[in-house]
């Protein structure tokens, strides 16, 4: 099924039937890594599968986008739909996009779930600083010489020996979102959260580390963690079985 919301066509589906709930995916995923959940979930809720915009089946956006723009496409995306008081469950980036709209006020859920969320601005070592530096210095350069002689390919050379596997592989729109949306810090959104909130989280995860996940149940007032061990950014796929049965629990008086 497709939705217009804003400008955008949006890929989106709907299994069970019940009280609403929403699964956002993670950056350069789609609703399908979602489905393990949504089809344990749809037993006893109305779940909701979402191509977040820029992925999936769904438009791609013209301009960059920041994470306000992802709060405000889940805001409207809830509008279309005439969805109202969800329970919201986000990977990864998916996860940002509930703390930015829950944040500010602007989606008003049932119960939260973040899983391996983004969202923090991660510490980083000199050793990565040295690197950005390099990569922007040669940018520079390489940008004012015209497209002659290589130098197109010593310029792609240049960003996939910084550049992340994420960053790589995104369309270029996407690749200035994911710039924007890193450097955005959702960390005084999380005192605004006052519904009760799960946090699931895989204490191997290299992308959104388990001290990210310790910051958030801190700052978040009603919030509980449960962690995996040896397990990473997609410790509710590895631990599938087990976080079906932590969903089904916390959410056992919601159906």
């Amino acid at each position: 099924m497709q939705v217009k919301v804003k400008d955008w066509n949006i890929n989106y589906e709907v299994i069970g039937e019940g009280n609403p709930v929403i699964l956002l995916h993670g950056w350069l995923a789609t609703l399908e890594t979602m489905r393990p959940i949504a089809n344990s979930l749809s037993q006893n809720f109305k779940v909701y599968l979402v191509d977040i915009v820029g992925f999936g089946k769904s438009d791609l956006p013209e301009h960059p986008l920041n994470t306000d723009d992802f709060g405000d496409f889940l805001k409207e995306f809830m509008r279309e739909l005439k969805i109202e008081n969800p329970i919201l469950i986000g990977h990864s980036n998916g996860g940002r996009m509930i703390i930015n709209s829950v944040g500010r006020g602007i989606v008003k859920p049932r119960k939260i779930v973040l899983m391996d969320s983004a969202g923090i601005i991660p510490k980083r070592k000199p050793k990565y600083y040295i690197k950005v530096g390099i990569f922007k210095a040669g940018k520079a350069v390489l940008n004012k010489l015209p497209d002659v002689g290589g130098i197109k390919t010593v310029k792609e050379k240049l960003l996939n020996h910084v550049g992340s596997a994420d960053y790589k592989a995104s369309a270029p729109v996407l690749r200035e979102t994911m710039k924007r949306i890193l450097n955005e810090d959702v960390s005084p959104l999380l005192p605004n959260i006052k519904v009760p909130t799960l946090l699931i989280w895989g204490t191997e995860d290299k992308d959104t580390p388990i001290s990210d996940a310790k910051k958030m149940e801190a700052l978040i007032p009603n919030c509980g963690l449960v962690e995996y061990k040896n397990s990473g950014h997609f410790a509710y796929l590895q631990n599938l079985q087990n976080c079906n049965v932590v969903l089904n629990e916390f959410l056992k008086n919601d159906r």
